[in-house]
């Protein structure tokens, strides 16, 4: 049986390197979007950025939700929850209509609002990696070993043994492990979470089992649903179309 595996963060360890955001870029062939590191934000072209709060450092990324929202939104199946714990995308199923973006709980999707063919963007979890069985590129190049891989469970333990035999450098909370649902990454940190910029007011509940409750109230949204669909796919790629049109029509005008 396959264990869900996670990353575990704690900011009290980081020293604010940026080997983290370095690795991921190499390992997800992106461009430099800022020289420096600190003053980048999650975009198209940038899965995971290390902010400073006074003298703490964090890091932002997608959660990995076990109960994603945004795998619950997607009309088209563009987003799956794998068994191993990363929430992963397909851009040949995507039509660009963004709900994903505006369901997660914790801001993390970014659009490729300057391509003709947008893709939704975001971290992966370094799930090719992960599945022949080698940690993220983040964790593997965390020299502080403040982003640890490894079983979701395993994580755990180890975030609520070093709460117990450090009380006074934490703050008593493993920030993942229930909101929303919970989620494959795990924060420790000295100080409140909503001090570090992370969504607090989360339910425990996950978020998908309130949208599951409101379509039940609302039984005639099924009607009509394919030709909605239909009418989205088409209004994309006619978008799409014209753009690429506008493009071409632009570049022989030089």
């Amino acid at each position: 049986m396959l264990k869900t595996k996670a990353i575990l963060f704690d900011a009290t360890l980081c020293v604010g390197c940026g080997e983290c955001y370095s690795a991921c870029k190499h390992a997800n062939h992106l461009p430099e979007t800022n020289s420096d590191y600190l003053k980048d934000h999650l975009n198209a072209n940038t899965f995971t950025v290390i902010e400073q709060y006074g003298d703490i450092y964090v890091r932002k990324l997608c959660m990995h939700c076990l109960d994603a929202t945004c795998v619950s939104v997607c009309p088209v199946g563009a987003f799956e929850k794998t068994d191993l714990g990363p929430v992963i995308y397909d851009e040949n199923k995507c039509l660009g209509c963004r709900y994903c973006m505006q369901a997660c709980p914790h801001h993390v999707p970014r659009y490729e609002w300057s391509r003709v063919n947008p893709r939704v963007r975001k971290c992966i979890m370094c799930y090719e990696r992960v599945k022949n069985g080698d940690q993220t590129a983040c964790a593997e190049a965390c020299l502080a070993e403040a982003t640890i891989f490894g079983d979701r469970d395993d994580l755990i333990e180890i975030a609520k043994q070093r709460l117990a035999e450090n009380p006074d450098n934490y703050y008593q909370h493993i920030y993942g492990l229930e909101e929303a649902g919970g989620s494959c990454v795990l924060i420790l940190s000295p100080v409140p979470f909503d001090q570090l910029g992370y969504s607090t007011n989360l339910p425990k509940e996950p978020l998908p089992t309130y949208t599951s409750k409101a379509l039940e109230k609302i039984p005639g949204i099924i009607v009509g649903g394919g030709a909605f669909l239909s009418a989205m796919y088409w209004l994309t790629k006619r978008k799409n179309q014209i753009a690429k049109e506008e493009k071409q029509l632009n570049s022989t005008k030089h």
